[in-house]
């Protein structure tokens, strides 16, 4: 439905593909209920992929959301650049729905990927690519 009302969306190509699998292969590996739920892979100008798990926390403002963990890895051990940005949510143990899905980042990351890499497309649901700038029209300035 995105694309037919964004005339920005793009679609997926192998790379894209490569960046979910990278992504779902975090999350299967770290999966933990409540814990490591969400998982994010982001690929930067240069190709490499950085993956990142959600922390979540038993006070909830303390949690972190797995694409601030793999931005911090990309800039860790990368160039810290975005080309392209998923995340991948585990369904709860007691939800019927038992596929692991793409979901859209918080607010609070968009924020993180457009300060950083305002030029950056984001994977939805759909599957659809879209620029981070469409997700986050009027981003907050300092």
């Amino acid at each position: 439905m995105l694309d037919s009302v964004n005339t920005d969306a793009a679609p997926l190509d192998a790379a894209d593909q490569e960046l979910i699998a990278a992504a779902e292969a975090a999350l299967l590996r770290h999966y933990r209920p409540f814990w490591h739920t969400v998982s994010a892979a982001l690929r930067g100008h240069d190709g490499r992929i950085w993956t990142g798990v959600h922390l979540g926390a038993t006070v909830g403002r303390l949690s972190i959301c797995a694409e601030a963990i793999a931005f911090g890895r990309a800039v860790m051990e990368g160039d810290g650049t975005i080309a392209t940005a998923v995340a991948l949510r585990h369904p709860k143990p007691d939800e019927d729905f038992r596929e692991i899905a793409i979901v859209p980042p918080c607010g609070a990351c968009r924020e993180l990927i457009t300060d950083y890499a305002p030029d950056a497309w984001v994977i939805l649901p759909g599957p659809v690519k879209l620029p981070i700038r469409t997700l986050l029209p009027v981003p907050y300035r300092r």
